[in-house]
């Protein structure tokens, strides 16, 4: 993004000069203004930068980042790029990470839901009302992204020109690490960052600056709250959280039903449930999200026909309407054939024979991963009974 002209000398003798340091107390306001929930700045380079650049590498040497390669980026160094600020943004002084929540009234996946019911995650909810007042499904990237633009607006109508660059999960950053550093929250045993009053129901947005930090003093820190508990830990089905603080994106529901494409091992499948579309067990059974803020914010209010959905109505989907059901949402990264592979399994896992023709079908699909899935559900109990009847019609 273009950044003001500095002023220059001319202007400078006929004017006052502009402060050209970022304060904390000013540049959170203006978040708040332009509607975040909260938001912190962090000078660079920040307390245990280091730390948390050794600690990214080793999960990314590990393997645990599975098939998201963008994430093992180098430069020409050989440098992990997102390891570090300074490696993308040599410019960088401060760093500002904002928070939207996007929790809401709506029941959690670990609720009592009826049979045969999905699962899509809560942050894919989102959607807003268009000038028609109708609901439209909205892309937080977008909703995030234009805020921050706003917040930039302003801080170069206060304090002149500065280079900036503003991301909502594009950028080459570690945006929690980030979001720690400034006092936004801790990181939890799920790995989620957790604010003390909103839970972990929310998405972070992050703008770089140039501007060197007004106070001296390093940005308060929040403590780690999670204490003795486990309860995520215990959770997990895919036992994606080989430790506290630890997670392996290989077994996460989320990375399983969005990142990864083609087909998947029968243990994967099992674990999965009836998740079709990200997981949100670890935070729905953490104890801040029960007694967490409901922000409601108007931009990522939820779509109701996407909380609890009917597996036949996921199932039911063609190719277009799928495009025309999700335009401009989360569920898209998923793709066509990805999401119904994950309806599929999410068939087989429910054990109810009403599914037993949906499967059928899809064991002949042209789709690998969907196929894969379509013939593992109904490789046992009431479900296969069901479908070979089928096949043995055909």
């Amino acid at each position: 993004m273009k950044s003001l002209p500095v002023q220059s000398a001319s202007d400078a003798s006929a004017s006052p000069a502009l402060p050209t340091r970022l304060s904390r107390e000013r540049a959170r306001a203006v978040a708040l203004e332009c509607g975040f929930a909260e938001a912190g700045v962090v000078g660079l380079p920040y307390a245990h930068e280091q730390r948390d650049a050794v600690r990214f590498a080793e999960w990314v040497g590990e393997g645990r980042a599975g098939s998201m390669r963008y994430l093992e980026r180098r430069d020409d160094e050989g440098r992990l790029v997102r390891s570090q600020i300074r490696i993308p943004f040599p410019w960088a002084r401060s760093v500002m990470v904002c928070w939207a929540g996007y929790e809401n009234a709506q029941p959690h996946s670990t609720d009592p839901a009826a049979a045969g019911a999905g699962w899509i995650a809560r942050y894919a909810w989102s959607s807003r009302k268009d000038a028609r007042g109708e609901r439209r499904p909205s892309d937080y990237h977008k909703v995030l992204l234009k805020r921050l633009k706003a917040v930039e607006a302003r801080l170069h109508a206060e304090l002149g020109g500065f280079e900036a660059r503003a991301y909502v999960d594009t950028g080459p950053l570690m945006e929690r690490a980030l979001a720690e550093a400034a006092g936004v929250g801790w990181t939890g045993k799920n790995t989620c960052l957790i604010h003390p009053r909103f839970g972990s129901f929310g998405f972070l947005a992050v703008l770089l600056t140039s501007l060197e930090i007004e106070e001296q003093l390093p940005a308060v820190l929040q403590p780690d709250r999670c204490g003795s508990c486990r309860r995520c830990l215990e959770a997990c089905p895919t036992g994606a959280l080989i430790a506290p603080y630890q997670m392996d994106a290989q077994l996460c529901i989320a990375y399983l039903t969005i990142e990864h494409r083609g087909t998947l091992a029968p243990e994967q499948m099992e674990g999965m449930g009836r998740q079709v579309f990200g997981c949100d067990i670890c935070q729905d059974v953490c104890p801040w999200n029960r007694k967490a803020l409901i922000v409601g914010d108007v931009g990522l209010e939820a779509r109701p026909e996407l909380v609890n959905p009917a597996l036949e109505a996921l199932a039911a989907m063609e190719e277009a309407e799928f495009e025309r059901a999700f335009n401009g949402s989360p569920v898209r990264r998923a793709g066509f054939w990805g999401f119904k592979r994950n309806v599929a399994i999410a068939m087989g896992n429910s054990g109810l024979s009403r599914f037993a023709p949906w499967l059928a079908r899809w064991t002949e699909a042209p789709d690998d991963g969907l196929r894969a899935a379509a013939r593992w559900a109904v490789g046992g109990g009431e479900v296969k009974r069901n479908v070979m009847k089928l096949l043995q019609r055909v």
